[in-house]
């Protein structure tokens, strides 16, 4: 096994409305020594805003007394969720889950300074799951994509949007492209294009109907035999683009198990995946990462590299912020050790 520290970063406040609930799944960018942790906190009914704090050496040395993003608009109403951030070309990317009580989407906003964020709106497709339905046949998907399909009409009508989220930017483009990592379920898939303004409908259409073409990891093993979804941000390592993800298991008493994996991804094609670990990364074991407002929960959502050592910025049992450091160099190791030969 590989060895990981751990401890727990965040904790709600009482006091603070918007974050009584829980604070968890945060996303983290260092600038000059200090990182900045943009965070999910949870308010009475599950709505949520997005908290901000300043770390040195993993301890809190600001903290905001209110959100720094809150919901504006129709497609958000009920929650901004789970925050990942990229910087690009000189400038932030917030990607986030808009929740507007019913539908999960992903928008995106911008800042220069990390301090005002200016929201751009949706980016991924506002298309049906009836209408999926025909798409996905006509790709050729596998059964366990129509699986979902059929799962989300039967929770929440026809007329639900495709459920989008734990989208992030690649820190570089690839092939002069802007790159992201999203998911519709079970899998992880990549979408690549020039300009944001490319993102139509139509764009979307076309991409589902040749999905197969683009996903980066399906399901595979049994920790993650329901399905997985994008973690923190790729990390750029001399072998490649490490990424961390979230994957869910559920056992035979429908409980589910969120847990860490990882993947050692191609440099230059993302889709093409060098290592990726027959076993979790890491697994709810402490009491409050088994017990919160949901169980067995470890959901990693932001890394920052300090020397050898990678930071994993982590949601426990979504309630707390933790955080678990792992070697690099034990962690590349590992993946061309064991994920190599399982791949």
């Amino acid at each position: 096994m590989i060895k990981m520290d751990k401890e727990i970063i965040l904790e709600s406040r009482k006091g603070y409305s918007f974050e009584e609930e829980g604070v968890f799944n945060p996303a983290c960018i260092e600038k000059d020594g200090i990182v900045h942790m943009f965070y999910r906190a949870v308010g009475k009914e599950n709505y949520s805003t997005v908290g901000y704090c300043q770390l040195k050496n993993n301890k809190v040395i600001y903290r905001s007394d209110k959100p720094i993003m809150v919901p504006e608009y129709n497609y958000e109403k009920q929650g901004i969720e789970d925050p990942r951030i990229t910087y690009l070309d000189g400038k932030y990317y917030i990607f986030y889950t808009a929740f507007d009580g019913k539908n999960a989407l992903v928008a995106y906003a911008t800042s220069n300074d990390l301090k005002t964020f200016v929201k751009k709106g949706l980016i991924t497709p506002q298309i049906s799951y009836d209408e999926a339905e025909d798409i996905f046949r006509e790709s050729g998907l596998i059964d366990r994509y129509t699986f979902f399909e059929k799962l989300f009409r039967l929770k929440k009508g026809d007329n639900i949007y495709l459920w989008e989220k734990d989208a992030m930017l690649f820190p570089k483009k690839i092939d002069g492209r802007y790159a992201i990592i999203h998911r519709i379920l079970p899998g992880i898939q990549i979408f690549y294009f020039d300009d944001f303004d490319q993102l139509t409908q139509d764009y979307w259409r076309n991409y589902l109907k040749n999905l197969n073409g683009y996903i980066i990891l399906d399901p595979k093993y049994d920790f993650e035999n329901a399905y997985i979804g994008g973690g923190s941000v790729p990390i750029e390592v001399p072998e490649g683009w490490l990424m961390i993800y979230h994957s869910v298991e559920e056992n035979i008493k429908e409980e589910k198990i969120y847990r860490a994996g990882v993947a050692l991804l191609d440099k230059e094609n993302p889709q093409k995946v060098i290592g990726r670990l027959p076993y979790p990364l890491f697994s709810p074991e402490k009491s409050w990462e088994k017990h919160g407002v949901v169980n067995n929960v470890v959901f990693p959502t932001a890394t920052i590299i300090r020397g050898e050592m990678l930071d994993i910025y982590y949601g426990a049992a979504d309630k707390k912020i933790a955080v678990k450091s792992v070697n690099i160099k034990d962690l590349i190791k590992r993946l061309k050790k064991d994920g190599k030969k399982h791949n």
